[in-house]
């Protein structure tokens, strides 16, 4: 009994202490290195100085897109909160250090919050190059948000290119993106090739005019005037055939269709038209007979002539090439940026002689004829995945699941 109450006695005292107190624990947690900034203009900002702030080299080339698709001018910090390359961390950081209002006063920054609003539906697999303003508005665009996804469509160079190059458009939401990319008929990865000509293209040359005869200027003069090399050829081409040899006076010049009105304005000063260099046309030029003009081979300085401008016109030839031919008048009214009621009534007097268009089984097409062409090119993987398979036309177009009025052009160029 003894030991017993001695025990309890023991326990009784131990339970009894107040219990010790611990410090409080207290978490360091590392500060985020903040870079030494400092008031800024993002609308003067160079790849270099965003890449300064903090942001990569992809980083950096968005931001400056998104700018140029806004309008070319950041109007306020909500606009540029916009851009989903910066992150929320990002901006908080930078925010007061940027110099814009924080919200513009046309108040784009509802117009942008509506078009998220709205609900986005697709009902299956598509080639977003061959959608039209109508198309994404019935998709659930608005549409200056179609009309902005085509203006980027045509900064890539008329074609989105993969569904890398396809979620860099800003006006796409992530979340739309995300709804969208199983749906995409596109390569998931860009070429190499396509990086380093965007890469030329995003980087402006610098250009120190001097007075210049124009009619005195081969490819290589006009390249230093700071046209790329197919331009300046164009130009040639332009004055030799279309023009017989020499400007006349300075609206032909302004008229070729690849040097824009804003190019032409930064030289027109410096041009110098050398009477002793105008050719003058010794015969009358013959008028063409369009009844009896076939449109496979009609020329550039035909459409001139029966009335369209340089725009219509290279875009057709331009079509025309990359078709190979066409085989029906309708693909021609289907060309990009044309005028199409004037087109219209070209194709309804002159004829269509397709007997000398290529055509080819999917089976044995040429793969490089299959990855350029218009109608075949995003198909084009597919294709030769499938024939080393089911070397049949049938099955391979039955694997392929496209749309009917996909399926009914590639039958065009199919045997």
């Amino acid at each position: 009994m003894v030991i017993l109450l001695t025990i309890l006695l023991a326990f009784q005292k131990y339970t009894s202490r107040d219990k010790e107190s611990f410090p409080e624990a207290k978490f360091i947690t590392t500060s985020s290195t903040t870079h030494n900034l400092a008031d800024f203009d993002p609308n003067v900002l160079t790849p270099e100085r965003w890449q300064k702030l903090g942001f990569s080299e992809k980083q950096a080339s968005i931001i400056l897109k998104y700018k140029e698709i806004v309008g070319g001018t950041f109007t306020s910090k909500e606009q540029l909160k916009k851009c989903y390359a910066i992150s929320d961390e990002k901006f908080e950081e930078i925010k007061p250090f940027i110099l814009l209002p924080e919200f513009s006063a046309k108040d784009n920054s509802k117009r942008f919050n509506s078009f998220e609003k709205k609900e986005i539906i697709v009902t299956g697999k598509f080639n977003p190059d061959l959608k039209t303003v109508h198309d994404w508005i019935k998709m659930g665009f608005s549409e200056k948000q179609a009309e902005a996804i085509l203006k980027y469509k045509s900064y890539l160079g008329g074609s989105f290119i993969s569904k890398e190059k396809f979620r860099e458009c800003f006006i796409i939401s992530p979340e739309n993106y995300n709804k969208l990319v199983p749906y995409l008929l596109l390569p998931a990865k860009t070429p190499e090739s396509f990086k380093m000509s965007a890469t030329q293209y995003s980087e402006k040359i610098k250009v120190k005019y001097y007075n210049f005869d124009p009619n005195r200027l081969d490819a290589e003069g006009w390249k230093a005037l700071g046209f790329s090399e197919k331009q300046a050829q164009t130009i040639v081409n332009y004055r030799d055939k279309n023009l017989r040899g020499s400007f006349k006076n300075i609206d032909d010049i302004q008229k070729c269709f690849v040097i824009s009105s804003e190019k032409f304005q930064e030289m027109k000063s410096f041009i110098k038209l050398n009477p002793e260099t105008i050719k003058k046309e010794d015969i009358q030029q013959e008028k063409t007979d369009f009844s009896k003009t076939d449109l496979n081979t009609i020329t550039f300085k035909q459409l001139i002539e029966f009335g369209l401008d340089e725009k219509s016109a290279g875009s057709m030839i331009g079509f025309r090439k990359k078709l190979r031919g066409f085989v029906i008048k309708q693909q021609i009214l289907d060309t990009y940026d044309i005028d199409k009621e004037l087109v219209q009534k070209l194709i309804s007097i002159a004829p269509l002689d397709a007997s000398n268009v290529p055509k080819y089984s999917l089976v044995e097409a040429p793969e490089d004829w299959l990855k350029d062409h218009p109608y075949f090119k995003y198909s084009a993987d597919k294709i030769i995945f499938y024939r080393t398979t089911y070397p049949d036309d049938k099955k391979i177009l039955k694997f392929l699941k496209l749309k009917p009025e996909y399926e009914e052009r590639m039958k065009l160029y199919l045997k």
